[in-house]
């Protein structure tokens, strides 16, 4: 009971305040803050584990800087010079020269990639021209595109049409007709359309 009435008086006595004790006639221990209370003896106190409501070596807990993602370089402008849009080309081969060009200039770490119907028709590079071969007859679709250190689409063109003529072998055989030494020996001749050799009668002779 004396020792939950110590904790009392603590708790109720301010911190800075000093707490005496002394026994009363009757032999009860008694607490109390005034010193002159018969043979009351000061007790000793543990300083206080109080912290100030506003400390001012605190520092201010602030939000950690995110790191903002790299801005993607942008070109003024880019576009395909040769052929021109809506070309008609003619190569028995089915081959094209493509020629791009970009303002400003490719730019460090940047690659140029051609794209013919969508789909790319060779791996990302620095040269502004791109040789194909054997492009299908018909008409087809030319777009060119730069590529940054990451693999990401930095500048695309648009779509831009143009049409491939080739020459059949049909077309071939027509401008230039088989002789009986061409077949088996020009693609548009075959072996099988060779014509029986006429068989030498000596009959005539007679």
């Amino acid at each position: 009971m004396k020792a939950w009435l110590l904790i009392a008086c603590l708790i109720a006595v301010p911190a800075s305040a000093e707490v005496f004790t002394y026994v009363d006639a009757q032999g009860n221990r008694v607490f109390t803050d005034q010193p002159g209370s018969g043979n009351a003896k000061r007790v000793p106190l543990a300083p206080g584990n109080r912290m100030s409501a506003n400390p001012t070596s605190a520092r201010p807990v602030t939000a950690s800087k995110q790191t903002e993602p790299a801005t993607i370089f942008r070109y003024d402008m880019l576009r395909v010079l040769v052929p021109e849009p809506d070309a008609t080309l003619r190569s028995n081969a089915g081959e094209l020269i493509v020629s791009v060009t970009s303002e400003p200039k490719l730019q460090h770490g940047h690659r140029y990639r051609l794209l013919l119907d969508g789909k790319p028709t060779a791996e990302p590079g620095l040269s502004p021209v791109f040789a194909l071969t054997n492009v299908d007859r018909g008409s087809h679709h030319l777009s060119v595109e730069i590529l940054d250190q990451q693999g990401r689409t930095v500048e695309r063109t648009a779509n831009q049409p143009f049409h491939m003529l080739r020459i059949s072998l049909a077309q071939k055989r027509q401008v230039t007709p088989c002789a009986l030494t061409d077949f088996g020996q020009r693609p548009e001749c075959p072996l099988k359309d060779k014509p029986e050799e006429e068989k030498t009668s000596f009959l005539k002779f007679f």
